[in-house]
């Protein structure tokens, strides 16, 4: 089966609109990054720098330059002509139709790799609404059911327990410690490496979550008429 088409590299994954699957917060859902993100990034990235610092890569200059709301334009570009080329998903986390975060799968590979990498981050005020975890499962089962890929992988600080829950909650595994891997908030860090392949996919990861009661398909009933 080939998986090229007039206007994607070797890549049916892009666009794509993922859920909504409903957790404890609400309705989460996924899209393309666009334009018009750029006033309520810029908002959520400068007011959660407390708690966003910690486990981002080290940059450059002061954070509320490389967050102001002009910063978004050449990143949203950049992003959205790699996702073009088949190099990556770069999505929107949506919690009732609310910009909440990002989450990207980057450095897909094909070939006989078929891999990718898989990072997210979500505002300090959804963070314990289950809204990473759908985010994650969304787009888990989006990568090995529709984008074509074997395998996926991930990196977390062993300090940053709620992300390994995630990963974990949706079928992740841990393969290893990587000593000094990135610089994160001005220090060389350790990480941990988990993955998941297609093999590892039996149930879905948003049926995984549904199963286990921590998600369902249906509207939340505040939202029901």
């Amino acid at each position: 089966m080939s998986f090229e088409r007039p206007g994607s590299v070797n890549h049916p994954g892009w666009p794509a609109r993922l859920g909504p699957l409903t957790v404890a917060a609400g309705e989460v859902r996924l899209r393309p990054v666009r334009m018009r993100d750029a006033a309520a990034w810029s908002r959520a990235r400068i007011s959660d720098e407390k708690y966003l610092r910690p486990w981002e890569p080290t940059g450059v200059g002061p954070w509320d330059a490389r967050h102001h709301v002009s910063a978004w334009p050449g990143m949203c570009v950049s992003l959205r002509a790699a996702a073009r080329r088949g190099l990556m998903l770069p999505m929107v986390i949506e919690l009732d139709r609310r910009f909440s975060g990002q989450l990207t799968i980057g450095n897909i590979v094909r070939g006989p790799l078929r891999s990718a990498w898989i990072g997210y981050w979500v505002a300090s005020s959804v963070k314990d609404g289950g809204v990473a975890t759908a985010a994650v499962a969304l787009a888990v089962d989006h990568c090995f059911a529709v984008a074509g890929l074997h395998r996926l992988e991930a990196t977390v600080r062993p300090e940053n327990l709620a992300s390994q829950s995630v990963l974990r909650k949706v079928g992740f595994r841990e393969e290893g410690l990587l000593r000094d891997y990135m610089d994160v908030d001005g220090a060389w860090r350790d990480h941990i490496l988990v993955a998941m392949t297609v093999e590892d996919h039996v149930e879905s990861a948003t049926a995984r979550l549904v199963q286990a009661g921590r998600a369902s398909w249906n509207a939340p009933q505040s939202s029901r008429s």
